[in-house]
């Protein structure tokens, strides 16, 4: 019998969980499709769109995400403040991924709660 080679063996385990902890957990898959689909988005428009979730929670996920290169944050200096999120080229080259998912839920018509 022939043994296949595995898909973590070739990456490794470690660098596995790597990926899992930086787009792993409640919200960061949320945010990145989010962001995937709409390229900028102010914080105010993130939080609407991610209802329910927690100011404290959407701030801690943003600065991870942003942390490990996945998004991009973009201040300008007025009153009020203004606050745009988008993806960076690491977090843009997940969009094939966000796309498939995307097209997933509409090929077998994935029903929410």
């Amino acid at each position: 019998m022939e043994v296949k080679n595995c898909y973590l063996q070739d990456v490794g385990y470690a660098k596995f969980e790597k990926v899992v902890n930086m787009i792993g957990g409640k919200w960061k898959l949320r945010i990145i499709y989010m962001l995937a689909l709409h390229d900028v988005l102010r914080y105010g428009e993130l939080k609407r769109l991610l209802t329910p979730i927690t100011h404290k929670m959407l701030t801690t996920q943003l600065k991870e995400l942003e942390k490990d290169g996945l998004v991009n944050r973009k201040e300008y200096q007025q009153i009020p403040p203004k606050v745009e999120y988008s993806l960076t080229q690491m977090g843009r080259d997940l969009k094939p991924a966000v796309k498939e998912i995307h097209n997933w839920i509409i090929q077998y018509d994935i029903q929410g709660n």
